[in-house]
């Protein structure tokens, strides 16, 4: 039974900005944590984001400044905007539910190249 469903992804120049959107069909989305993972082609999984059911946010150090996670429980989603953008964040982007993960979405990729 499909959950999570990203959107968003797709190719952008370096310096350029994407956001990435993620809706949960189950009925509990309110009541937990939220989050955005990564990986690289050859490197670890890797937690970009994540936001409370409160909306208090965390964010990986490789992206702070540059990446925003925000939820709207009214909606089912979370959003991860991305602002310039770099190579090294190419990488196939995962929505997952709860912390830790008890759901996760497909993926959406996201490649940063010129």
């Amino acid at each position: 039974q499909v959950q999570l469903v990203e959107s968003g992804g797709g190719l952008v120049q370096p310096g350029g900005s994407l956001r990435l959107s993620c809706v949960d069909s189950g009925s509990t989305f309110e009541e937990y944590e939220m989050a955005w993972y990564r990986e690289a082609p050859g490197k670890a999984l890797e937690r970009v984001a994540v936001i409370s059911t409160t909306g208090r946010t965390s964010h990986a150090d490789a992206v702070k400044g540059r990446f925003t996670i925000s939820r709207d429980n009214a909606r089912h989603t979370i959003y991860l905007r991305m602002d310039i953008l770099r190579p090294e964040d190419t990488a196939v982007y995962y929505c997952a539910k709860g912390q830790p993960p008890i759901s996760w979405g497909q993926g959406t990729q996201v490649t940063v190249s010129s």
